[in-house]
């Protein structure tokens, strides 16, 4: 009998990303382009295109959350596609792969606590 990888008795390898990536991607890119449409919205619909109007705008707390579920979403958007660079693209070292992965994990999260700080600053 042969021995083929069709069917349910093929042999599955690698990290299984490809549908939880997949579907990352289109549900963080959902969440930025309704963010974009509310802010491009309020923009258009604003009569204050100042400073002051603006700051006004970013006083709701419910905008302050929608803004940063949006760079949240931008961020894990990010760190997917990068992930993925790295792991198809750059290098076949492990080593240096996961250096690279570490570095952009802590570039994110610095980039998530530093927009939280302009955020809800008083």
């Amino acid at each position: 009998m042969a021995n083929n990888n069709i069917g349910p008795r093929r042999l599955v390898v690698g990290a299984h990303y490809g549908l939880r990536d997949w579907m990352a991607q289109r549900v963080t890119a959902i969440i930025m382009g309704l963010y974009t449409l509310i802010l491009l919205l309020c923009f258009l619909t604003g009569s204050r295109f100042s400073y002051e109007g603006w700051a006004g705008l970013f006083a709701h707390q419910w905008f302050k959350i929608a803004t940063f579920v949006t760079f949240l979403s931008l961020f894990y958007h990010a760190w997917v596609g990068m992930r993925n660079i790295l792991m198809d693209y750059v290098t076949k070292s492990v080593a240096l792969r996961l250096v690279l992965q570490v570095a952009t994990i802590a570039w994110l999260i610095g980039c998530a606590g530093w927009a939280a700080q302009i955020i809800w600053r008083a």
